[in-house]
C-alpha cells in the first residue's frame, strides 16, 4: 500500500514524500487506520518493522484533525531507553515537520543543560512528550506537570521496559493521566506479563501481529568485532589490493557518510556520499554515476538508501550496526538480488554488540565473526549481554551534575514552545528533504 491511500492529512503526506517514505510496511498498513479510528491497540512487532511511523502518523494526523488543548502536553509515548527515545524523537521531527506541533525527549545520561530543556518543555506543554519511565517520573516528583490535556499514551518495546524493571514506573505514569485517552502498545513479544499489563491499561483493544521477512540465504552474513577507531582502518584493508565494484556502505550519520567518503576519495578510489543534505539533482548525478560504474563505492545514509534499486551490488558494508531489524534486513537486501548471491559485512563496536545480537536473535543464527588483522591491534570481546547491563547503568539516570555547562546533544534539544508560533530555530534552518531518517 502507498502512503498516499491512507486517509491522511496533505502537510503528513508532504513530509512523508520528502522524507522518501513511499510505501507502508505491513504494520503501517494495519495499524495506522486502526488508530486513526481511536481505537486502543496492542500490536506484536519485532523492532524494525516501521513501528514508529505506525504511531506517529495518525497520533499527528488526530492532532491535526481534531481539537486539542493548547499549551498542554497532548500526548506521551514512553520508550525503554534513551536511543530509542533519540530515534522517536528525531522521526517526529521529519513526519511534523509541515505540521505546528511541538515535541520534547526526556531522557537520562545527560547535561543539567538538557534537564532543563526538558524541564521547561514538560512545563509549557510540548504537543508529544517522548520519555523514558525513570527519567519522566524524575521530573514529574520535583514539578508540577499538567497531564490532564493527553489524549494519547504510547508505550514503545513494552515487553522491554517490563524486563528493564520499569511496570511500577509505568503505571505510575499512567495513574496521573485521563481515563478518557486512546492507549497504543507495541511489543516484540507477548509474554503473559505484557498481556496483563494490557488488560490492566486497554480498553477492548484491536490486536496486530506482524512478522519481519529474513533476508535470503544467498546472502554471506560477515562481522568484524572491532573498536570503534578501528572500523576505517579495516575498510582501508578491505579495499587496498583488490579494487572495489559496485560496493554500498552505509552509516546511520550523515556527517560520518560524508567523512568516510572522503577517507576513501583520498585513498585513490571512486567513491561518493549519498545523504539527506544534497538537493535531488545532486542525488540523481550520485546514482548516475554509481549505475554506470563511474563510481564503484556509494557511502550512503538509511534514508536514502530507500531509493537504491541496482540488482548487481557485490558487497553490502554496516560501518555501524542499524538500530532496527528493519533496517539491516533492508541495507542487507541492496545485494543478492534477481537470484545473484552477494555479501554483507557489518563492523560491531562494544557499544553495539547488544543491538547486533538482537539481529542475530532474530535471523536464529550466529552470524560469521571475521577475525580482525592483527596489525590493527587489540580488539573487544563480543560479550552482548555485558554490554548491555553497563548500558543499562549509563541509560535513564539523572545527571548528577545539573549545573555542567556541556553542550548538548542537537537532537536533544526540541524546542519547549509551541512550533505554531513557529518551530525551533534547527526546524527553521532545515530542509524537510533534507532530514535523515535516523535524525542524524
Amino acid at each position: 500500500m502507498l502512503f498516499t491511500e491512507l486517509p491522511l492529512c496533505d502537510n503528513l503526506l508532504d513530509g512523508l514524500q520528502a522524507m522518501n517514505f513511499i510505501e507502508t510496511t505491513p504494520i503501517q498498513e494495519q495499524a495506522i487506520p486502526v488508530i486513526l479510528e481511536h481505537k486502543d491497540v496492542i500490536a506484536c512487532a519485532q523492532t524494525g518493522t516501521g513501528k514508529t511511523a505506525a504511531f506517529l502518523l495518525p497520533l499527528l494526523n488526530n492532532l491535526l484533525t481534531e481539537p486539542h488543548e493548547a499549551n498542554k502536553v497532548n500526548a506521551i509515548i514512553m520508550a525503554p531507553t534513551r536511543e530509542l527515545a533519540q530515534q522517536i524523537d528525531q522521526q517526529m521531527e521529519g513526519f511534523s515537520y509541515f505540521t505546528p506541533f511541538s515535541s520534547v525527549a526526556v531522557y537520562g545520561g545527560n547535561d543539567g543543560d538538557a534537564w532543563e530543556v526538558q524541564k521547561r518543555g514538560l512545563l509549557s506543554g510540548a504537543d508529544v512528550v517522548i520519555a523514558t519511565p525513570g527519567r519522566l517520573l524524575s521530573h514529574i516528583n520535583l514539578y508540577n506537570i499538567d497531564f490532564s490535556g493527553v489524549k494519547y499514551f504510547i508505550l514503545d518495546e513494552a515487553d522491554r521496559m517490563l524486563d528493564m524493571g520499569f511496570y511500577d514506573d509505568i503505571m505510575k505514569i499512567e495513574k496521573l493521566l485521563p481515563k478518557d485517552r486512546q492507549t497504543i502498545m507495541f511489543s516484540a513479544t507477548m509474554p503473559p506479563k505484557i498481556q496483563q499489563l494490557a488488560k490492566t491499561i486497554l480498553r477492548n483493544p484491536v490486536e496486530i501481529t506482524i512478522a519481519v521477512a529474513r533476508p535470503p540465504e544467498t546472502i554471506l552474513q560477515t562481522a568484524y568485532i572491532c573498536y570503534e577507531a578501528q572500523k576505517i582502518e579495516i575498510v582501508k584493508q578491505l579495499f587496498s589490493e583488490k579494487k572495489p565494484n559496485k560496493v554500498i556502505l552505509f552509516s546511520g550519520k550523515k556527517q560520518k557518510v560524508k567523512e568516510i567518503a572522503k577517507t576513501l576519495q583520498k585513498m585513490g578510489l571512486s567513491a561518493d556520499a549519498m545523504h539527506s543534505d544534497l538537493e535531488q539533482s545532486e542525488r540523481n548525478s550520485v546514482m548516475h554515476e554509481f549505475r554506470n560504474e563511474r563510481v564503484n563505492i556509494l557511502v550512503a545514509t538509511d534514508i536514502v538508501s530507500r531509493g537504491i534499486d541496482i540488482d548487481d551490488i557485490t558487497l553490502v558494508i554496516n560501518f555501524d550496526v542499524p538500530h532496527d531489524v528493519e533496517d539491516y534486513v533492508h541495507r542487507i537486501g541492496r545485494t543478492a538480488r534477481a537470484g545473484d548471491s552477494g555479501m554483507a559485512i557489518t563492523f560491531v563496536s562494544p557499544e553495539e554488540q547488544f543491538r547486533f545480537s538482537k539481529i542475530e536473535r532474530f535471523l536464529k543464527k550466529t552470524i560469521y565473526k571475521i577475525p580482525v588483522p592483527p596489525e590493527l591491534g587489540e580488539v573487544p570481546e563480543y560479550n552482548p549481554e555485558q554490554q548491555r547491563k553497563e548500558g543499562r547503568r549509563r541509560s535513564d539516570k539523572p545527571s548528577k551534575n545539573k549545573g555542567n555547562k556541556g553542550k548538548e546533544k542537537k537532537h536533544a534539544q526540541p524546542s519547549g514552545e509551541k512550533k505554531g508560533k513557529k518551530t525551533s530555530s534547527k526546524r527553521k534552518q532545515s530542509r524537510p528533504n533534507k532530514k535523515d531518517q535516523t535524525g542524524s
